[in-house]
């Protein structure tokens, strides 16, 4: 699989990468309902077969487990791939999750976060939220002081707006910015990507399958019986009059697909991966079969016409709103 190099760091990032939100298994306020983590575990050994070479984790995924799952996944691994988590998002002792930005509080997930791992440096470390917004600034310095210490090589932010970006850049160099990026969610095209090429800040987009909406899978049926535990319950794009206009540009989109012999899960991905300022695209997956399918579009280049035929398709979906 290709690679792209991440902004101004010295990381050469497969373009797709493996995002492990949902193998954080359930019984917390964002899951995907429960899931085996032994599969999980086989997810992630076969993307790195398949030539992917980063993990994108996070403390709060499963509140821990992800992590912990990652870390086994990857433990004696001759050659480890490049990982990637965050902090910020924090719960207690019930599960309530909350935002937290100050310099003890980050010092204490970073050595949480070292210990699920199982690793000695992280390689990209985020602040997955920028929750409280006037703790910003006290975060990203201290970010920038573990890198001094070499507990992280490089440190990106996740989920920031353009004003925050500019708020904490002249602190440290931003590396990167995570953020959500579909043919159901555009807002960063108009300023963020072309502020963060202006930057040389690389950019690593999420959900690129919009929770997987945007696979092809997706029914009307599979909706109406997700578990009680999985977040898209509560996901205005999962309930009606959303589901069925994201559907039907679903079923649009799997005829242009089929054309290039592709899934609409592929088209979604490469989709993403077309704009220039996009480094690469975390996909995420539960299951080595998933991966498999997507991992492909990283190589997949779409043409002027298919691309313009995705406009237009994405001009109708907007009407239906």
């Amino acid at each position: 699989m290709k690679t792209r190099r991440l902004g101004w760091t010295d990381l050469n990032l497969s373009a797709i990468g493996l995002g492990t939100w949902a193998i954080g298994g359930g019984k917390w306020k964002f899951s995907w309902g429960p899931q085996d983590d032994r599969e999980s575990i086989s997810a992630i050994q076969r993307a790195l077969e398949l030539g992917i070479n980063w993990i994108d984790t996070a403390a709060v995924y499963g509140l821990g487990h992800s992590e912990e799952i990652v870390g086994k996944a990857i433990k004696g691994l001759r050659e480890k791939p490049i990982v990637a988590t965050k902090c910020e998002r924090v719960w207690d002792k019930d599960g309530n999750i909350s935002g937290r930005l100050k310099k003890e509080s980050i010092r204490s997930e970073i050595e949480a976060s070292l210990k699920r791992l199982k690793i000695e440096v992280i390689d990209l470390y985020q602040i997955h939220w920028p929750e409280p917004d006037e703790d910003i600034e006290e975060a990203w310095t201290t970010l920038g002081d573990l890198i001094k210490e070499g507990k992280i090589r490089y440190a990106g932010v996740s989920n920031f707006n353009l004003q925050q970006l500019k708020r904490v850049q002249p602190i440290h160099p931003v590396a990167s910015l995570q953020p959500p990026y579909s043919m159901l969610e555009r807002g960063v095209e108009e300023k963020v990507l072309p502020y963060c090429s202006a930057n040389n800040i690389g950019v690593v987009t999420y959900s690129p399958m919009q929770k997987g909406l945007l696979t092809g899978k997706f029914t009307r049926e599979r909706a109406a019986n997700l578990p009680e535990d999985d977040h898209r319950r509560r996901d205005p794009r999962f309930q009606e009059p959303e589901l069925s206009a994201n559907l039907k540009l679903v079923e649009n989109l799997r005829s242009l697909a089929e054309k290039s012999g592709k899934t609409v899960a592929q088209l979604a991905i490469a989709w993403v991966l077309r704009r220039p300022e996009v480094t690469a695209a975390i996909v995420g997956a539960r299951r080595p079969s998933q991966i498999e399918e997507t991992a492909v579009a990283g190589d997949w280049v779409l043409s002027k016409k298919d691309i313009a035929a995705i406009d237009t398709l994405l001009e109708e979906r907007q009407k239906a709103s």
